[in-house]
């Protein structure tokens, strides 16, 4: 990836990079070439965004049910919104059962502005929502393996329609038009949901009576129980939920003032305070937010400024959201290690002397 710093970067695979958690500091947005990427399928050519204006995707389950190109999008409106991208398995590393796939730690996040047309302003130009329909599905653009079945490989994901007002068709990434790695010249985003309901290169947006049948959807990311297969009779994962985690200091140093910092969400709410303690969660304080508050689905970086004296500090920090829910000490476990946000495992030990 020859847009990417290296140096901000663990590689975990070609098309699985994780940032690593000296790199967020207090930054409100997280920078392009710092962003973490992960696909469930090899992306499509280069050569859908050497002209992103022409890509076309069908809208259907409307009134008058067509396609439209990027840039005919263009002329239907135009928002921006602030949201925490986060893979579903963001922290997998910190539960205590084994678990399969990419052992993300805290860094398969961060904070993009995204710049696209309202999903509800297309629907509403196109005949409004087709009656019956209960979720918007989006079907990603990936070329499909010659002998495999389709809906095994698809990416293709079934959202509820409750949250088409939120949806944004989106162009821009940070002020700049979307790179392949990160879904352009269209994608899907869906607002405090996790990054695989995002969908990439997004060609086909429905608004279906039933979820998709597509193997993604009906048993990938679901929160099955420990030692069970994922199936439809589980939650899918959907909704990302209240989190934060300290992201300085993380090296030894000496005794005297430290700014103590970190990044809080609230997922599918906004958060509405951080606390940070010394000692593992025995007792806290109030931090406070830094920068401009981007929005809902935005992340707050805080800081607390503390003098330190010599030993050895557990330093974890706890959010909560402005529907009351707070970050648990240890989050309930499923088989596949989705949407870890336990605040115990997501500290950092340092030695001040």
């Amino acid at each position: 990836m020859n847009f990417k710093d290296d140096g901000s970067l663990i590689v975990h695979s070609n098309n699985t990079l994780e940032t690593k958690r000296s790199v967020f500091g207090v930054q409100p947005i997280t920078a392009d070439n710092q962003l973490y990427i992960r696909n469930n399928v090899t992306p499509p050519s280069e050569s859908i965004v050497e002209n992103p204006d022409a890509w076309e995707v069908s809208i259907e389950g409307v009134g008058k049910p067509r396609s439209v190109t990027v840039g005919d999008l263009k002329t239907m409106g135009v928002e921006t919104v602030a949201m925490v991208l986060q893979c579903s398995g963001n922290g997998r590393a910190f539960f205590k059962h084994e678990t399969s796939g990419t052992q993300w730690r805290t860094g398969a996040a961060g904070c993009v502005i995204w710049t696209g047309v309202p999903l509800r302003t297309v629907v509403e130009n196109l005949g409004g929502v087709k009656g019956g329909a209960q979720f918007v599905t989006g079907t990603g653009g990936e070329k499909i393996p010659e002998g495999l079945n389709a809906s095994d490989v698809i990416v293709e994901r079934s959202v509820p329609l409750d949250v088409l007002d939120n949806i944004l068709l989106a162009w821009d990434m940070n002020g700049a038009p979307i790179p392949l790695a990160h879904g352009g010249p269209l994608r899907m985003i869906v607002p405090g949901f996790t990054g695989v309901n995002n969908i990439k290169y997004v060609k086909r947006v429905a608004m279906t009576e039933a979820e998709t049948d597509a193997l993604i959807q009906r048993q990938r990311y679901r929160l099955a129980p420990l030692g069970k297969k994922g199936s439809p009779e589980y939650p899918s994962v959907w909704q990302m939920e209240v989190k934060s985690w300290i992201t300085g200091p993380l090296e030894d140093s000496a005794a005297g003032m430290h700014q103590i910092t970190g990044l809080a969400m609230g997922g599918i709410n906004a958060v509405d305070n951080v606390e940070v303690s010394l000692d593992g969660g025995k007792t806290w304080e109030a931090a406070q937010f830094v920068g401009p508050d981007l929005g809902r689905y935005a992340w707050r970086p805080f800081v607390l400024s503390k003098k330190l004296a010599p030993g050895t500090y557990n330093i974890v920090s706890r959010a909560t959201d402005t529907e009351g829910n707070q970050q648990p000490e240890v989050p309930e476990p499923n088989q596949s290690g989705y949407n870890y946000n336990g605040w115990g495992a997501l500290g950092v030990d340092v030695k001040i002397s």
